[in-house]
């Protein structure tokens, strides 16, 4: 539910990366059967399904209309192995619409969410980078809270998936970035997985960029599709640092992790290992789904830091 930027053709159709990563996952059958998915969901919700977005990533998405007329958006994420669904909702249950959209009905089982219908992504409105990452340290931080008992994965267990998948992607892509930038990303999650501190850890989004914060009603923004961990609040402005990665080629480029650690009272070091190691394995993944420049210039950034 990246960008809320309705496409004109055909409801109920795909983007081209959720095509890519679906068949790459070898969801084709859900694919096949999404139109009859999303016809048990408008009878079974009673709601109106109407255009798909352009933008997702990692699930179909589309406007939707409540009995009452009241706007909603539909999401139904790729089947594929894990707890992607229960995660994003288990999230959206804790916030409460405090810092993420709201959660009006789901199915863990079919991966389907339905949420409030939100205004315009953060992109699309093209605010300067320092106003931006105001917005989305404001939402993030709204989020962060103690969540005992919620099973959710932890910063650790996240380091660890990234510290399998990086290596891996690397040498299926045809080694796409320097080994010295996967020594950097795999020595940055080293580090993270020894700090994890399940006293310290709180509810993260996960996936904190400007393609995911969209303007609320009287309510500044909000985040949607989020991955959900419970980990350092760190992670979140990690993810920030990943983001417009050119920006980071000219001048000293810790001195984003600075001034993120500055305003939320975070640590720098953290917020930029995780940076790191989420730009290369954001990159990768990227590249493998054909979603460019943006994958190459995450991976030459990364080259670029690590030396």
């Amino acid at each position: 539910m990246a960008a809320i930027t309705p496409s004109q053709p055909a409801p109920r159709t795909v983007s081209p990366a959720v095509r890519n990563k679906a068949l790459a996952a070898g969801a084709g059958r859900w694919l096949r059967d999404l139109p009859d998915l999303v016809a048990e969901l408008e009878r079974e919700w009673s709601i109106t399904v109407g255009r798909s977005y352009e933008d997702p990533t990692e699930a179909f998405v589309a406007e939707a209309t409540l009995a009452d007329d009241r706007p909603a958006v539909l999401k139904l994420l790729i089947a594929r192995p894990g707890d992607l669904a229960r995660h994003e909702i288990t999230v959206l249950q804790l916030a409460d619409g405090e810092g993420c959209a709201r959660l009006l009905r789901d199915d863990v089982a079919r991966g389907a969410l339905l949420v409030e219908r939100l205004g315009r992504s953060l992109h699309q409105l093209a605010l300067p980078i320092a106003q931006r990452h105001e917005i989305l340290c404001s939402a993030a931080a709204r989020i962060w809270r103690s969540a005992p008992g919620c099973h959710l994965p932890t910063g650790a267990d996240k380091g660890r998936e990234l510290a399998d998948v990086i290596p891996a992607a690397w040498e299926e892509l045809g080694r796409p970035c320097s080994e010295r930038a996967i020594a950097d990303a795999l020595s940055c999650l080293a580090s993270r997985i020894a700090a994890h501190d399940d006293e310290r850890a709180v509810l993260v989004h996960g996936d904190v960029h400007q393609w995911n914060a969209l303007q609320a009603a009287g309510d500044g923004f909000k985040l949607v599709d989020p991955d959900g961990l419970v980990a350092e609040a760190e992670y979140d402005l990690g993810v920030v640092m990943r983001e417009d990665p050119l920006e980071l080629l000219h001048g000293d480029p810790h001195e984003r992790a600075r001034w993120l650690a500055a305003r939320c009272g975070l640590d720098a070091t953290a917020i930029w290992e995780w940076g790191v190691a989420e730009r290369v394995a954001t990159g990768l993944l990227l590249t493998k789904i054909e979603l460019q420049p943006v994958g190459r210039q995450m991976l030459a950034t990364a080259d670029h830091v690590a030396s």
